[in-house]
């Protein structure tokens, strides 16, 4: 359980980071950008829908983890006004050799699609894992995607984060 609550932070850390310093603002400030106003849970529906196309893209045989969207709070912005919805996930190829091809693969289609890399190489770890961020100016979202192909199973670890959102008036943010 706390390997879980580890790795949870750490793929939230890495989110947060992603995001705060990407180019989807309208003033290419280094603020993270404005998704619009929505209920978390419609906001949630749609940062998974992001997800569900990123899967689309993979163009490998494998399985996604069935993992659920959490709601963050926007930095600098007031908690019961402002969220960010977090859709961490993980794409495990059928075949160990397909880490590589389903992150070439989505190094080349991403772009086809609205995105925009804004990052790519090996991090600082000691396996030298592959990372890439790419961002969708038009859906206000970014994603992380790092290809652990030494891990067992090997798998692509990705991370959807959306802009911040604004609850509507009268309304209250559900966390989940």
């Amino acid at each position: 359980m706390k390997a879980r609550a580890n790795a949870f932070t750490l793929a939230l850390s890495v989110a947060l980071t992603t995001l705060t310093g990407c180019s989807m603002t309208e003033n290419d400030s280094p603020d993270i950008p404005t998704a619009g106003t929505s209920t978390s849970s419609d906001a949630a529906d749609a940062v998974e829908m992001v997800s569900s196309g990123i899967y689309d893209l993979i163009g490998v045989q494998g399985e996604a983890s069935d993992d659920q969207s959490t709601v963050m709070n926007c930095s600098g912005k007031d908690r019961e006004t402002y969220f960010r919805i977090l859709h961490p996930w993980n794409f495990y190829p059928a075949t160990a050799s397909n880490p590589q091809t389903a992150m070439d693969k989505l190094k080349s289609e991403l772009p086809k699609h609205g995105w925009k890399i804004t990052e790519y190489g090996p991090d600082t770890s000691r396996n030298k894992n592959v990372k890439m961020t790419a961002d969708n100016d038009e859906k206000k979202v970014s994603v992380s995607v790092i290809e652990m192909a030494k891990n067992d199973p090997p798998k692509l670890s990705l991370d959807v984060v959306s802009g911040c959102y604004r609850i509507p008036d009268g309304q209250e943010i559900e966390r989940f």
